[in-house]
Protein backbone atom coordinates (compact mmCIF):
# COMPACT_ATOMS: atom_id res chain seq x y z
CA UNK A 1 0.00 0.00 0.00
CA UNK A 2 0.99 4.32 -0.70
CA UNK A 3 2.52 5.87 1.62
CA UNK A 4 1.39 8.76 3.54
CA UNK A 5 2.93 11.13 1.66
CA UNK A 6 1.95 10.33 -1.20
CA UNK A 7 -0.08 12.79 -3.80
CA UNK A 8 -1.87 12.86 -7.05
CA UNK A 9 -1.28 14.80 -9.85
CA UNK A 10 -3.68 14.69 -12.79
CA UNK A 11 -3.79 16.68 -15.58
CA UNK A 12 -6.97 17.81 -16.58
CA UNK A 13 -9.31 17.90 -19.92
CA UNK A 14 -9.56 14.68 -21.35
CA UNK A 15 -12.88 12.54 -21.79
CA UNK A 16 -13.03 10.08 -20.27
CA UNK A 17 -13.58 7.15 -22.55
CA UNK A 18 -13.17 3.15 -22.41
CA UNK A 19 -14.20 0.15 -20.02
CA UNK A 20 -13.53 -0.61 -16.39
CA UNK A 21 -14.22 -3.14 -14.06
CA UNK A 22 -15.97 -2.51 -10.33
CA UNK A 23 -14.15 -3.87 -7.37
CA UNK A 24 -16.28 -5.60 -4.47
CA UNK A 25 -17.21 -3.17 -2.09
CA UNK A 26 -15.88 -2.17 0.88
CA UNK A 27 -18.43 -1.14 2.82
CA UNK A 28 -20.27 -4.70 2.54
CA UNK A 29 -16.55 -6.49 2.98
CA UNK A 30 -15.68 -5.06 6.31
CA UNK A 31 -18.85 -6.31 8.49
CA UNK A 32 -18.55 -9.70 6.12
CA UNK A 33 -14.86 -9.97 7.51
CA UNK A 34 -16.26 -9.07 11.10
CA UNK A 35 -19.04 -12.15 10.67
CA UNK A 36 -15.69 -14.56 10.75
CA UNK A 37 -15.80 -14.28 14.13
CA UNK A 38 -19.25 -15.95 14.57
CA UNK A 39 -18.07 -18.89 13.44
CA UNK A 40 -15.24 -21.51 14.21
CA UNK A 41 -14.96 -23.11 11.07
CA UNK A 42 -13.51 -21.08 7.45
CA UNK A 43 -15.69 -18.26 5.66
CA UNK A 44 -14.04 -17.70 2.13
CA UNK A 45 -14.77 -14.36 0.54
CA UNK A 46 -14.28 -13.78 -3.18
CA UNK A 47 -14.36 -10.33 -4.25
CA UNK A 48 -12.49 -8.42 -1.75
CA UNK A 49 -11.19 -5.16 -2.64
CA UNK A 50 -7.60 -4.22 -2.06
CA UNK A 51 -7.47 -1.52 0.32
CA UNK A 52 -6.33 0.02 3.15
CA UNK A 53 -9.31 -0.44 5.55
CA UNK A 54 -9.74 -3.97 4.69
CA UNK A 55 -5.50 -4.89 5.49
CA UNK A 56 -6.48 -2.64 8.98
CA UNK A 57 -9.40 -5.44 10.13
CA UNK A 58 -7.46 -7.97 8.85
CA UNK A 59 -4.93 -7.31 11.36
CA UNK A 60 -7.57 -6.25 14.04
CA UNK A 61 -9.21 -9.89 13.36
CA UNK A 62 -5.70 -11.67 13.53
CA UNK A 63 -4.95 -9.73 16.82
CA UNK A 64 -7.91 -11.59 18.42
CA UNK A 65 -6.58 -14.94 17.06
CA UNK A 66 -8.52 -15.33 13.19
CA UNK A 67 -6.07 -17.08 10.97
CA UNK A 68 -6.03 -14.94 7.76
CA UNK A 69 -4.76 -16.11 3.90
CA UNK A 70 -3.20 -13.08 2.11
CA UNK A 71 -5.39 -11.43 0.00
CA UNK A 72 -4.76 -12.57 -3.14
CA UNK A 73 -7.16 -11.40 -6.14
CA UNK A 74 -9.64 -10.82 -4.55
CA UNK A 75 -9.40 -14.13 -2.18
CA UNK A 76 -9.32 -14.15 1.23
CA UNK A 77 -9.59 -17.01 3.97
CA UNK A 78 -10.97 -16.60 7.61
CA UNK A 79 -10.93 -18.82 10.48
CA UNK A 80 -12.23 -17.91 13.60
CA UNK A 81 -11.84 -21.35 15.45
CA UNK A 82 -9.09 -20.02 18.03
CA UNK A 83 -10.48 -16.46 19.54
CA UNK A 84 -8.52 -15.73 22.67
CA UNK A 85 -8.27 -11.69 22.17
CA UNK A 86 -11.52 -10.51 22.15
CA UNK A 87 -10.26 -6.79 22.02
CA UNK A 88 -10.17 -3.92 19.69
CA UNK A 89 -7.00 -1.37 20.15
CA UNK A 90 -7.88 1.94 19.41
CA UNK A 91 -4.62 2.11 17.84
CA UNK A 92 -6.19 0.18 14.84
CA UNK A 93 -10.04 1.44 15.89
CA UNK A 94 -8.91 5.16 15.73
CA UNK A 95 -7.98 4.35 11.87
CA UNK A 96 -11.06 2.64 10.84
CA UNK A 97 -14.41 3.61 12.70
CA UNK A 98 -15.58 -0.03 11.37
CA UNK A 99 -13.68 -1.46 13.66
CA UNK A 100 -16.84 -1.16 16.12
CA UNK A 101 -18.47 -3.61 13.84
CA UNK A 102 -16.24 -6.64 15.92
CA UNK A 103 -18.43 -5.83 19.02
CA UNK A 104 -21.61 -7.30 18.60
CA UNK A 105 -19.92 -11.16 17.51
CA UNK A 106 -16.94 -10.87 19.79
CA UNK A 107 -20.39 -10.37 22.31
CA UNK A 108 -22.47 -13.00 20.68
CA UNK A 109 -19.02 -15.86 20.62
CA UNK A 110 -17.33 -15.17 23.53
CA UNK A 111 -19.21 -13.71 25.68
CA UNK A 112 -16.95 -10.47 26.53
CA UNK A 113 -15.05 -7.98 24.57
CA UNK A 114 -13.11 -4.96 25.13
CA UNK A 115 -13.69 -2.30 21.81
CA UNK A 116 -12.44 1.06 21.89
CA UNK A 117 -14.46 4.19 21.24
CA UNK A 118 -13.90 5.36 17.54
CA UNK A 119 -14.42 9.22 18.45
CA UNK A 120 -15.33 11.51 15.92
CA UNK A 121 -14.47 11.81 12.54
CA UNK A 122 -13.43 14.24 9.74
CA UNK A 123 -17.12 14.89 8.21
CA UNK A 124 -19.19 14.55 11.82
CA UNK A 125 -19.44 12.60 14.79
CA UNK A 126 -21.03 8.93 14.58
CA UNK A 127 -21.77 8.06 17.66
CA UNK A 128 -22.44 3.91 18.90
CA UNK A 129 -25.19 4.58 21.52
CA UNK A 130 -27.47 2.51 19.44
CA UNK A 131 -25.56 -0.25 19.23
CA UNK A 132 -25.09 -0.63 23.31
CA UNK A 133 -28.60 0.36 23.62
CA UNK A 134 -29.62 -2.94 21.69
CA UNK A 135 -26.80 -4.96 22.87
CA UNK A 136 -27.83 -3.84 26.80
CA UNK A 137 -31.58 -4.54 25.93
CA UNK A 138 -30.21 -8.10 24.81
CA UNK A 139 -29.13 -8.69 28.11
CA UNK A 140 -25.30 -7.07 28.12
CA UNK A 141 -24.03 -5.71 30.75
CA UNK A 142 -21.63 -2.43 29.27
CA UNK A 143 -20.01 0.08 30.73
CA UNK A 144 -17.32 2.39 29.10
CA UNK A 145 -14.16 3.16 31.00
CA UNK A 146 -11.10 5.54 30.07
CA UNK A 147 -12.42 5.46 26.28
CA UNK A 148 -13.04 1.51 25.81
CA UNK A 149 -16.42 -0.24 25.78
CA UNK A 150 -16.01 -3.26 28.48
CA UNK A 151 -18.83 -5.63 27.79
CA UNK A 152 -19.99 -9.18 29.23
CA UNK A 153 -22.74 -11.59 29.09
CA UNK A 154 -23.44 -15.08 29.32
CA UNK A 155 -25.68 -15.09 26.32
CA UNK A 156 -27.42 -13.17 24.44
CA UNK A 157 -31.25 -13.40 24.32
CA UNK A 158 -33.51 -12.20 21.62
CA UNK A 159 -35.42 -8.79 22.14
CA UNK A 160 -37.17 -6.15 20.53
CA UNK A 161 -34.99 -3.43 19.33
CA UNK A 162 -36.33 0.34 18.48
CA UNK A 163 -33.34 2.19 16.88
CA UNK A 164 -33.80 6.11 17.54
CA UNK A 165 -32.11 6.72 14.37
CA UNK A 166 -31.32 4.57 10.94
CA UNK A 167 -27.53 3.30 11.49
CA UNK A 168 -26.00 1.43 9.33
CA UNK A 169 -23.29 0.18 11.53
CA UNK A 170 -25.42 -0.23 14.49
CA UNK A 171 -28.20 -2.82 12.37
CA UNK A 172 -25.16 -4.83 11.18
CA UNK A 173 -23.67 -4.86 14.58
CA UNK A 174 -26.83 -6.43 16.54
CA UNK A 175 -27.78 -8.00 13.30
CA UNK A 176 -24.73 -10.44 13.94
CA UNK A 177 -25.08 -10.22 17.70
CA UNK A 178 -28.50 -11.75 17.13
CA UNK A 179 -27.49 -14.28 15.21
CA UNK A 180 -26.19 -16.76 18.48
CA UNK A 181 -28.54 -14.90 20.53
CA UNK A 182 -30.97 -17.40 22.66
CA UNK A 183 -34.85 -16.72 20.72
CA UNK A 184 -35.70 -14.04 18.47
CA UNK A 185 -34.62 -10.95 17.92
CA UNK A 186 -36.61 -7.95 15.78
CA UNK A 187 -34.73 -4.69 14.58
CA UNK A 188 -37.23 -1.81 13.55
CA UNK A 189 -36.03 1.20 11.73
CA UNK A 190 -33.18 -1.04 10.70
CA UNK A 191 -30.89 0.33 7.96
CA UNK A 192 -31.78 -0.84 4.39
CA UNK A 193 -28.50 -0.58 2.52
CA UNK A 194 -27.78 -2.88 0.13
CA UNK A 195 -24.31 -3.70 2.15
CA UNK A 196 -26.82 -4.18 5.19
CA UNK A 197 -28.29 -7.18 2.80
CA UNK A 198 -25.33 -8.56 1.34
CA UNK A 199 -23.95 -9.16 5.26
CA UNK A 200 -27.22 -10.72 5.88
CA UNK A 201 -26.89 -13.08 2.90
CA UNK A 202 -23.36 -13.80 4.02
CA UNK A 203 -24.80 -14.99 7.26
CA UNK A 204 -27.59 -17.35 5.84
CA UNK A 205 -24.99 -18.42 3.85
CA UNK A 206 -23.17 -19.74 7.03
CA UNK A 207 -26.26 -20.77 8.63
CA UNK A 208 -27.83 -17.31 10.35
CA UNK A 209 -31.84 -17.68 10.09
CA UNK A 210 -32.70 -13.96 8.67
CA UNK A 211 -35.50 -12.17 7.54
CA UNK A 212 -36.54 -8.92 6.45
CA UNK A 213 -33.04 -7.54 5.87
CA UNK A 214 -33.09 -5.13 3.34
CA UNK A 215 -36.61 -3.51 4.90
CA UNK A 216 -36.52 -1.51 7.92
CA UNK A 217 -37.49 -4.72 9.97
CA UNK A 218 -35.23 -7.56 10.52
CA UNK A 219 -36.08 -10.79 12.20
CA UNK A 220 -33.24 -12.92 13.73
CA UNK A 221 -34.15 -16.14 15.02
CA UNK A 222 -31.18 -17.50 16.99
CA UNK A 223 -28.59 -20.32 16.30
CA UNK A 224 -26.08 -22.49 18.64
CA UNK A 225 -23.13 -22.09 16.21
CA UNK A 226 -22.30 -20.87 12.39
CA UNK A 227 -20.79 -22.60 10.20
CA UNK A 228 -18.05 -22.34 7.12
CA UNK A 229 -18.95 -20.86 3.92
CA UNK A 230 -18.11 -19.25 0.99
CA UNK A 231 -19.40 -15.81 -0.39
CA UNK A 232 -18.41 -13.24 -3.18
CA UNK A 233 -18.78 -9.74 -1.66
CA UNK A 234 -21.24 -7.37 -3.20
CA UNK A 235 -20.14 -4.44 -6.55
CA UNK A 236 -18.95 -1.33 -4.89
CA UNK A 237 -21.91 1.24 -5.66
CA UNK A 238 -19.87 4.14 -4.19
CA UNK A 239 -17.00 3.63 -6.55
CA UNK A 240 -19.39 2.58 -9.52
CA UNK A 241 -21.26 6.01 -8.71
CA UNK A 242 -17.97 7.99 -8.54
CA UNK A 243 -16.66 6.80 -12.03
CA UNK A 244 -20.03 7.65 -13.79
CA UNK A 245 -19.99 10.99 -12.29
CA UNK A 246 -16.60 11.52 -13.71
CA UNK A 247 -17.54 10.05 -16.90
CA UNK A 248 -20.44 12.90 -16.81
CA UNK A 249 -18.36 15.60 -15.42
CA UNK A 250 -15.86 14.80 -18.65
CA UNK A 251 -18.38 14.54 -21.04
CA UNK A 252 -17.35 10.92 -21.74
CA UNK A 253 -18.26 7.37 -22.61
CA UNK A 254 -17.90 5.03 -20.02
CA UNK A 255 -18.71 1.07 -19.53
CA UNK A 256 -18.43 -0.38 -16.14
CA UNK A 257 -19.16 -3.90 -15.72
CA UNK A 258 -19.44 -6.33 -12.62
CA UNK A 259 -21.73 -3.43 -11.50
CA UNK A 260 -25.08 -3.73 -9.52
CA UNK A 261 -27.36 -1.34 -10.78
CA UNK A 262 -30.12 -1.83 -8.53
CA UNK A 263 -28.69 -0.59 -5.76
CA UNK A 264 -27.70 2.62 -7.48
CA UNK A 265 -31.59 4.10 -8.64
CA UNK A 266 -31.09 7.49 -6.92
CA UNK A 267 -27.41 8.41 -8.27
CA UNK A 268 -28.57 6.88 -12.08
CA UNK A 269 -31.73 9.39 -11.98
CA UNK A 270 -29.45 12.52 -10.82
CA UNK A 271 -27.11 11.46 -13.93
CA UNK A 272 -29.77 11.41 -16.58
CA UNK A 273 -31.74 14.60 -15.19
CA UNK A 274 -27.85 15.93 -15.45
CA UNK A 275 -28.64 14.84 -19.34
CA UNK A 276 -26.46 11.69 -19.20
CA UNK A 277 -27.70 8.62 -21.54
CA UNK A 278 -27.34 5.37 -19.45
CA UNK A 279 -28.31 1.72 -20.34
CA UNK A 280 -28.22 -1.06 -17.92
CA UNK A 281 -27.96 -4.80 -18.07
CA UNK A 282 -27.81 -6.67 -14.62
CA UNK A 283 -23.85 -6.56 -14.23
CA UNK A 284 -23.15 -3.21 -16.09
CA UNK A 285 -23.67 0.22 -17.05
CA UNK A 286 -23.11 1.60 -20.02
CA UNK A 287 -23.19 6.25 -19.84
CA UNK A 288 -22.48 8.15 -22.79
CA UNK A 289 -22.77 12.18 -21.59
CA UNK A 290 -23.37 14.47 -24.50
CA UNK A 291 -22.06 18.10 -24.48
CA UNK A 292 -21.87 19.81 -20.90
CA UNK A 293 -23.80 18.66 -17.61
CA UNK A 294 -26.91 20.29 -16.26
CA UNK A 295 -26.76 21.01 -12.58
CA UNK A 296 -28.86 18.98 -10.46
CA UNK A 297 -29.95 19.60 -6.69
CA UNK A 298 -30.26 17.11 -4.12
CA UNK A 299 -30.61 16.04 -0.63
CA UNK A 300 -29.01 13.60 0.97
CA UNK A 301 -31.23 10.86 3.26
CA UNK A 302 -30.69 6.98 4.29
CA UNK A 303 -31.27 4.34 1.45
CA UNK A 304 -32.91 4.05 -0.74
CA UNK A 305 -32.93 7.93 -0.96
CA UNK A 306 -29.50 9.85 -2.42
CA UNK A 307 -26.36 8.32 -0.37
CA UNK A 308 -24.26 10.51 1.04
CA UNK A 309 -21.15 9.24 -0.16
CA UNK A 310 -22.15 10.49 -3.33
CA UNK A 311 -22.83 13.89 -2.57
CA UNK A 312 -18.90 15.13 -2.98
CA UNK A 313 -18.48 13.80 -6.23
CA UNK A 314 -22.26 15.27 -7.54
CA UNK A 315 -20.58 18.93 -5.80
CA UNK A 316 -17.86 18.43 -8.61
CA UNK A 317 -20.09 17.74 -11.01
CA UNK A 318 -21.87 21.05 -10.43
CA UNK A 319 -19.34 23.10 -10.31
CA UNK A 320 -18.67 22.45 -13.78
CA UNK A 321 -22.48 22.01 -14.98
CA UNK A 322 -24.84 24.65 -16.90
CA UNK A 323 -27.03 26.41 -13.94
CA UNK A 324 -27.16 26.39 -10.43
CA UNK A 325 -27.54 23.29 -7.87
CA UNK A 326 -28.43 23.40 -4.51
CA UNK A 327 -27.20 20.11 -1.88
CA UNK A 328 -28.58 19.35 0.87
CA UNK A 329 -26.41 17.51 3.57
CA UNK A 330 -28.60 15.69 6.09
CA UNK A 331 -26.58 13.01 7.66
CA UNK A 332 -23.04 14.21 8.68
CA UNK A 333 -22.64 17.97 9.69
CA UNK A 334 -19.23 18.47 8.90
CA UNK A 335 -19.53 16.96 5.31
CA UNK A 336 -18.93 19.83 3.28
CA UNK A 337 -15.19 20.29 3.88
CA UNK A 338 -14.19 19.46 0.03
CA UNK A 339 -16.49 22.64 -1.09
CA UNK A 340 -13.15 24.86 0.45
CA UNK A 341 -10.68 22.46 -2.06
CA UNK A 342 -12.95 23.03 -5.16
CA UNK A 343 -12.99 26.57 -4.29
CA UNK A 344 -9.47 26.73 -4.85
CA UNK A 345 -9.44 25.07 -8.04
CA UNK A 346 -12.05 28.48 -9.16
CA UNK A 347 -15.43 26.46 -7.89
CA UNK A 348 -18.57 29.06 -7.13
CA UNK A 349 -19.96 27.58 -3.60
CA UNK A 350 -21.45 29.46 -1.27
CA UNK A 351 -22.57 27.36 2.09
CA UNK A 352 -25.37 27.86 4.33
CA UNK A 353 -25.77 25.76 7.45
CA UNK A 354 -26.41 22.33 5.64
CA UNK A 355 -26.97 23.78 2.18
CA UNK A 356 -24.32 24.02 -0.76
CA UNK A 357 -25.11 26.58 -3.48
CA UNK A 358 -23.33 25.67 -6.52
CA UNK A 359 -23.14 27.93 -9.85
CA UNK A 360 -21.50 26.31 -12.14
CA UNK A 361 -18.85 27.54 -14.09
CA UNK A 362 -17.50 26.73 -18.08
CA UNK A 363 -14.21 25.77 -16.14
CA UNK A 364 -12.03 24.92 -13.43
CA UNK A 365 -8.36 26.18 -13.01
CA UNK A 366 -5.77 23.41 -11.73
CA UNK A 367 -4.43 23.72 -8.46
CA UNK A 368 -3.12 21.93 -5.03
CA UNK A 369 -5.30 20.60 -2.99
CA UNK A 370 -6.23 18.33 0.06
CA UNK A 371 -8.29 15.53 1.19
CA UNK A 372 -10.24 15.64 4.18
CA UNK A 373 -11.73 12.57 4.06
CA UNK A 374 -12.47 9.70 1.45
CA UNK A 375 -15.32 11.18 -0.67
CA UNK A 376 -14.04 14.13 -0.28
CA UNK A 377 -11.13 13.00 -1.90
CA UNK A 378 -13.34 11.38 -4.80
CA UNK A 379 -14.67 14.85 -5.23
CA UNK A 380 -11.16 16.10 -6.20
CA UNK A 381 -10.41 13.66 -8.32
CA UNK A 382 -13.49 14.41 -10.37
CA UNK A 383 -13.03 18.21 -10.01
CA UNK A 384 -9.24 17.57 -11.36
CA UNK A 385 -10.27 15.55 -14.59
CA UNK A 386 -12.30 19.00 -15.58
CA UNK A 387 -9.84 21.47 -14.30
CA UNK A 388 -7.24 22.99 -17.04
CA UNK A 389 -3.83 22.45 -16.51
CA UNK A 390 -1.99 20.47 -13.11
CA UNK A 391 -4.06 19.14 -10.13
CA UNK A 392 -2.50 18.28 -7.20
CA UNK A 393 -4.16 16.32 -4.35
CA UNK A 394 -2.17 16.14 -1.34
CA UNK A 395 -3.04 13.30 2.12
CA UNK A 396 -4.16 10.91 -0.62
CA UNK A 397 -4.06 8.11 1.71
CA UNK A 398 -7.96 8.51 2.22
CA UNK A 399 -8.48 7.92 -1.63
CA UNK A 400 -6.95 3.78 -0.87
CA UNK A 401 -8.82 3.97 1.89
CA UNK A 402 -12.05 3.21 -0.53
CA UNK A 403 -10.58 2.73 -4.29
CA UNK A 404 -8.81 -0.07 -5.13
CA UNK A 405 -6.61 0.73 -8.52
CA UNK A 406 -7.35 4.08 -8.55
CA UNK A 407 -4.43 5.58 -11.45
CA UNK A 408 -4.79 2.32 -13.11
CA UNK A 409 -8.69 2.60 -14.05
CA UNK A 410 -8.72 6.10 -14.77
CA UNK A 411 -5.55 5.49 -16.97
CA UNK A 412 -7.68 2.70 -18.74
CA UNK A 413 -10.19 5.33 -19.29
CA UNK A 414 -7.55 7.85 -20.98
CA UNK A 415 -7.06 9.72 -17.64
CA UNK A 416 -3.52 11.24 -17.00
CA UNK A 417 -3.03 10.36 -13.58
CA UNK A 418 0.71 10.27 -11.82
CA UNK A 419 1.13 8.56 -8.12
CA UNK A 420 3.88 10.49 -6.54
CA UNK A 421 5.77 10.56 -3.48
Amino acid sequence: MAARLSQLRITGGVRLRGSIDISGAKNAALPIMSAALLCGETLTLENVPALMDVVTMTRLLEGMGVKASALQSGHLTLNGADIHHPDAPYELVRTMRASILVLGPLLARCGRAKVSLPGGCAIGQRPVDQHLKGLIAMGAQIRVEHGDIHARCTRLKGARIVMDLVTVTGTENLMMAATLADGETVLENAAREPEVLDLARCLQAMGAQIEGAGTDTIRVVGVQHLHAARYAVMPDRIETGTYLVAAAATGGEVLLTGAAPQTLDATLEKLREAGAQIECTDQSIHLKMHGRAKAVSLRTAPYPAFATDMQAQFMALDCVAEGTGVITETIFENRFMHALELQRLGADINIQGHTAVVRGLPRLQGATVMATDLRASASLVVAALVAEGQTTIDRIYHLDRGYESLEKKLTALGATVERIG
